[in-house]
């Protein structure tokens, strides 16, 4: 199995958490983004950061910084964007994309979103309750970097929203069982880091 390069979408500015860098908000004794990356570097190639901003804070990590390359942060289609040009340029045909707030995503990413990739459309994440109910999460996908010409031009349009890009694409859908949590469960709020804390102490 190929092991694509990835980035980490850092870039949240976290209005709701007061501001700053969300992913270095502390869960047990390392950073939020600590966790992120360790789950991540198994399933993967090269990883990178998508953060704008002096790229010095996150200098204890070793990973290559990527600014978005469009201004007045277009949000996360833009750090997408900016991925793809960083991937093509190590001559990688796709990339894996994750969320700097998403701590327990899953230890089989990868593995799922290659099993339903033909090399031509992009396979985002999805999860279903128990009730069946299903809750995409579009910031983790495996995205071909040959869009990114179309990605560069749908942003320069004005449009912003990552599931219509991929759903114009052909995009797939994998799907993971949510169980009693979420494996896409995002840090947004103080009450929400709260929780990954008690999670990260205490697993369900």
């Amino acid at each position: 199995m190929e092991r694509y390069p990835a980035i980490i979408l850092a870039g949240g500015r976290a209005t709701r958490m007061g501001g700053g860098d969300k992913p270095m908000r502390m869960l047990g004794d390392q950073p939020m983004l600590h966790h992120i990356i360790d789950r991540l570097r198994p399933q993967s190639g090269t990883i990178a950061l998508n953060a704008n901003g002096d790229p010095s804070r996150f200098a204890t990590y070793g990973l290559p910084v990527i600014a978005d390359s469009l201004p007045n942060y277009p949000g996360p289609l833009a750090g997408i964007l900016a991925g793809m040009d960083w991937a093509a340029g190590l001559n990688a045909t796709a990339i894996l994309t994750a969320a700097g707030d998403t701590p327990f995503f899953p230890h089989d990413l990868l593995d799922k979103f290659t099993a339903s990739y033909d090399g031509q459309h992009p396979v985002l994440a999805a999860s279903r309750d128990a009730d069946g109910n299903l809750a995409q999460h579009p910031i983790f996908g495996l995205w071909p970097t040959r869009l990114r010409d179309e990605l560069r031009a749908y942003l320069l349009a004005g449009y912003r929203r990552v599931r219509d890009f991929a759903d114009r694409n052909g995009a797939e859908i994998a799907v993971w069982d949510a169980g009693k949590i979420d494996p896409f469960f995002n840090v947004n709020t103080g009450d929400d880091l709260s929780r990954a804390r008690q999670l990260i102490e205490k697993p369900d």
